[in-house]
């Protein structure tokens, strides 16, 4: 049950990372388009705003259609076959499932206690999605939809038909399956979704009225459940869903930002909301505490290894917000410090919300920037100044908790005794596989680390389910006993490894989308080579 809750959301992070090239879009167009910034250049007028105002529409598309993102991006992480013809039939029984809803709406509404004849937004529960007119189930819909039709998907791709019925297999098979779910999926979310509605507007309002001490516990539980990968659950909501916010707090960040720009009053009056989407903190003043107390603690002879070690790993964190590189070098270590790691981020979060701090933070410094204080310097110069300092104090906070700590209880952080560690160069690696030049030997580091990846889960027969996150390969094996140990994957290049019964997580890093692809290829491939008999002698 908790893998395939993992793998839930694992696939639900897929369309998230659309989202910081956008946002930076969307950003850097506002600011331009401020006359505090540009002057006379922002006339509406003229051809300097019109070429920004295109370029700013063009960036509002992903988040102008979070619904249809989430929806497509689920098969692609759960589907175990033919991901591609899943994501087209989750999309067709989607939209269908909103087509049923508006009919049903439109004949019945007042049956399901919905008064279809309203303007779509607002408080009326209605919204529009690729031109339909819709109950607004938000992301939690399309999560919804698009894990049922992608479990039919998996139960009946494969089904073989009577030869004078062949035409329906496959694809259109799993398409017609789910025409006939999204009848009864439609009339349950009629008869269900209004009642959720009201209980979301009743939960954004004591989110908020929470103050300091919500922002501190949702804070804290995105943190720590990170090692089980269930923090997307915690987050996504927020960040993208209507919690707190009626089209989660991204969108409706930069909806507001022109309005916030120009106004005088304090932001935490103007956006409350955006306690819940400061997050960002810890990853770029508390991992650089944490990474400072590592090398620090680490044996003297072994620092400028540790350093080439968490300089990468630390500016990862710090520049884009991903954390796991770092924090994982020390949670199988020490867990318990993981679990510190929690309690001064959501105490430090605490602090800035309780001071004013509110805005899209959830990301690293590239975020901040773009995104928050170039939009902001001007009216809210102050706010922008006060998240620095007190981040930059906790950032010391970080630094002598964790050296303290590390010390007192002996820690094998890297590069501390028997943690030494040995950085393998390129050269190293190539002489380990007897590849001479990577061009003529034809065979990449990335195909490599992906057969040594497969072999350590037991080979291709031992693979029950594939699917990645932003930095995680999520395996299901089928027999726990041939997968190698943890110190095998490090030396393939994994960063660490999670266990938890059959359901294995391989921290991987920034490049795991490549190496899913590539460990995926293997698999199809031999699974080819099993349909096809050996030749004879």
């Amino acid at each position: 049950m908790l893998s395939a809750i993992q793998r839930l959301g694992g696939a639900m992070f897929t369309p998230v990372l659309l989202f910081p090239f956008v946002g930076i879009l969307v950003g850097f167009t506002i600011v331009l388009k401020n006359p505090v910034f540009v002057g006379e250049l922002a006339d509406p007028n003229g051809l300097y705003y019109q070429i920004l105002q295109i370029i700013e529409e063009g960036a509002w598309t992903i988040f102008r259609n979070m619904a249809l993102l989430f929806a497509i991006g689920l098969p692609i992480g759960l589907a175990k076959t033919a991901h591609a013809r899943a994501v087209m039939v989750v999309l067709v029984s989607y939209l269908t499932f909103n087509y049923f809803i508006g009919a049903m709406a439109g004949f019945w509404g007042e049956f399901f206690s919905v008064d279809f004849a309203q303007q779509i937004g607002g408080t009326s529960g209605l919204t529009e999605i690729a031109g339909i007119k819709t109950l607004d189930t938000g992301i939690f819909g399309a999560i919804i939809i698009a894990g049922l039709v992608t479990w039919i998907h998996n139960r009946t791709f494969e089904k073989t038909l009577p030869p004078y019925l062949g035409i329906f297999q496959g694809a259109s098979y799993v398409a017609m399956v789910s025409f006939f779910a999204m009848l009864p999926a439609a009339w349950l979310t009629l008869m269900i979704w209004p009642s959720f509605q009201q209980g979301i507007l009743g939960l954004q309002g004591f989110m908020v009225e929470s103050g300091p001490f919500g922002v501190w516990l949702y804070t804290f539980l995105e943190r720590i459940l990170i090692p089980t990968g269930l923090h997307h659950f915690v987050y996504t909501p927020f960040v993208f869903g209507n919690i707190v916010t009626p089209n989660g707090i991204i969108m409706d960040w930069y909806a507001g930002l022109p309005s916030f720009i120009e106004s005088s009053k304090a932001m935490i009056d103007l956006f409350p909301a955006g306690g819940f989407a400061i997050n960002g903190n810890s990853k770029v003043f508390g991992c650089s505490g944490i990474a400072l107390a590592m090398y620090h603690t680490a044996d003297p002879a072994n620092r400028k290894k540790v350093a080439s070690l968490l300089i990468p790993a630390a500016l990862t964190a710090v520049l884009i917000g991903i954390t796991e590189p770092l924090e994982f070098t020390f949670l199988f270590i020490a867990p318990w410090l993981f679990a510190i790691h929690a309690f001064l981020a959501a105490t430090m979060n605490m602090f800035m919300y309780t001071f004013g701090v509110v805005g899209n933070l959830n990301d690293g410094l590239i975020s901040f920037v773009t995104g928050t204080w170039m939009p902001l310097l001007g009216n809210h110069t102050s706010m922008v100044v006060t998240q620095i300092v007190i981040g930059l104090c906790f950032t010391v906070i970080y630094y002598f908790t964790f050296k303290t700590l590390i010390l007192k209880f002996n820690v094998k952080t890297p590069g501390r005794g028997e943690a030494e560690m040995k950085l393998h160069t390129k050269q190293d690696f190539n002489q380990k596989h007897g590849i001479i030049d990577k061009k003529s030997a034809g065979t990449s580091a990335l195909q490599i680390q992906a057969i040594e990846t497969i072999n350590g889960l037991g080979g291709v027969d031992n693979i029950d389910q594939l699917s990645n996150c932003a930095t995680r390969l999520r395996v299901t094996v089928r027999d726990f006993s041939l997968v190698e140990s943890r110190d095998y994957f490090v030396t393939t290049g994994a960063i660490n490894v999670v266990v938890n019964e059959n359901a294995i997580q391989v921290i991987i890093g920034l490049s795991v989308p490549q190496l899913r692809e590539e460990c995926q290829k293997i698999i199809d491939e031999a699974k080819v080579a099993e349909l096809i008999p050996a030749p004879s002698a």
